[in-house]
């Protein structure tokens, strides 16, 4: 195979994927206007599902806007050598081994933000604005802005330079020592971030004694569910939708419960919600999600490191010879079908997991509570109530709201 032809594989991979997802966006959208199933008719009025209904076209339109300007940008720069341009820019500062990388994607990373904000500002103060969601004031958006900055230049500068360190140490079997370095990172984020990420963000405090709290720990009691964390927070600062998971693992575990869940529901509701999440809990999802993450990580690292210093990866993007940055960029393109294959296989295993979830709630005599609680949350987070079925198929991975509440009353 020659670099002209991985360009070009490159390249129709690119074009394939953008009007592959406007297929899909279409498809859905023409479902919009569908009538909405009878078991879901008593959750909208005639005025509320005009606006919901208003919500679902205006997102959609924006979401053609913005994949076309990310499309014609990504295109771009690979028709006219621009990823080879900033790596000339990046090399004429320092050709350190990992100095030159941390640049190029440096660069990329600030170029891409700043023509993506004016997107991102027109979704959060125009149309979530619009219709009611959006809470965040200017400047609580840059004082996230500049956190999210903080947080990718100590975590994502510092994982990648460990990973450059590796690969220029032994560049043979760096997919493994990579591969140990990520999974390790991932248990730490998955015990601690709710520790020590999620308090940069938002405040989070401990459920208040009383009806709820003792409801709750008395559900625990029962299914044999040791909560000892009940936490609310504030996410009402940012928006009005509302929400609740599931964190951490072993004895770093905690419930996290959003304050317009608990403004929303009733108590009866709220314990349904995370009866759902316990659910998942007991039937192990969180550690089979994570397991099978570690092992799709080890084998994309793995093809990676077969090819990481061949001259094709890097000549396919206009360079003369091998690059390890370069070659990671274009192999994350070339591994995209594969990426949107396992992510379809993913949303299967995903949905029969919210089934099971569903199934704990209901057994334990919470499945009207939780579809009140359902109807509720597709009702004030305006969900789409009629997805088309292959847009559903492929990217899914909560089944729609008709489909849970038709199996949770069969039970």
């Amino acid at each position: 195979m020659t670099a002209k032809i991985l360009y070009a594989i490159i390249l129709t991979i690119v074009v394939f994927g953008f009007f592959w997802d406007q297929i899909l966006g279409y498809l859905n959208a023409s479902w919009f206007n569908k009538p909405i199933p009878e078991i879901l008719s008593d959750i909208y009025d005639k005025e509320k599902y005009k606006k919901q209904q208003n919500y679902k076209l205006e997102n959609y339109r924006f979401g053609i806007l913005t994949s076309s300007f990310s499309f014609i940008l990504i295109s771009a720069m690979l028709i006219f050598n621009g990823f080879a341009f900033v790596d000339g820019l990046a090399g004429q500062i320092s050709e350190h081994f990992i100095l030159k990388p941390l640049i190029f994607f440096g660069i990329i990373f600030f170029a891409m933000d700043i023509l993506s904000t004016p997107f991102d500002v027109y979704d959060t103060f125009v149309i979530e604005n619009k219709y009611g969601f959006n809470k965040t004031s200017v400047k609580l958006y840059i004082i996230d802005k500049l956190k999210s900055y903080l947080l990718t230049g100590i975590l994502g500068i510092g994982l990648f330079s460990l990973i450059l360190w590796i690969y220029n140490l032994d560049p043979k079997n760096f997919w493994l020592y990579t591969w140990l370095v990520i999974v390790a990172f991932s248990l730490f984020m998955n015990l601690f971030y709710s520790v020590l990420i999620v308090p940069l963000f938002n405040k989070q405090t401990p459920l208040e004694d009383g009806e709820l709290k003792t409801m709750i720990m008395e559900f625990g009691k029962k299914t044999g569910f040791n909560i000892s964390k009940i936490f609310v927070i504030d996410g009402s600062k940012r928006s009005s939708k509302a929400n609740a998971y599931f964190s951490g693992m072993g004895p770093k575990k905690r419930i996290v419960l959003y304050d317009t869940l608990i403004s929303e529901m009733t108590n009866e509701e709220i314990l349904a919600v995370l009866a759902h999440e316990i659910g998942h809990y007991k039937h192990k999802h969180i550690y089979k999600s994570l397991i099978s993450g570690i092992f799709e990580m080890g084998i994309m690292l793995y093809i990676f490191g077969l090819f990481a210093g061949s001259d094709l990866l890097s000549q396919a993007l206009g360079l003369e010879k091998a690059s390890f940055h370069i070659a990671i960029l274009a192999f994350s393109i070339i591994y995209t079908p594969i990426t949107e294959i396992l992510g379809v296989i993913s949303s299967i295993f995903s949905r029969k997991a919210e089934y099971q979830a569903d199934n704990f709630a209901t057994k334990h005599g919470l499945g009207k509570d939780l579809i009140s609680a359902l109807k509720k949350l597709s009702s004030h987070n305006m969900s789409n109530l009629t997805p088309h079925p292959l847009v559903v198929f492929i990217s899914y991975s909560h089944p729609p709201i008709f489909e849970r509440i038709k199996e949770i009353q069969k039970l």
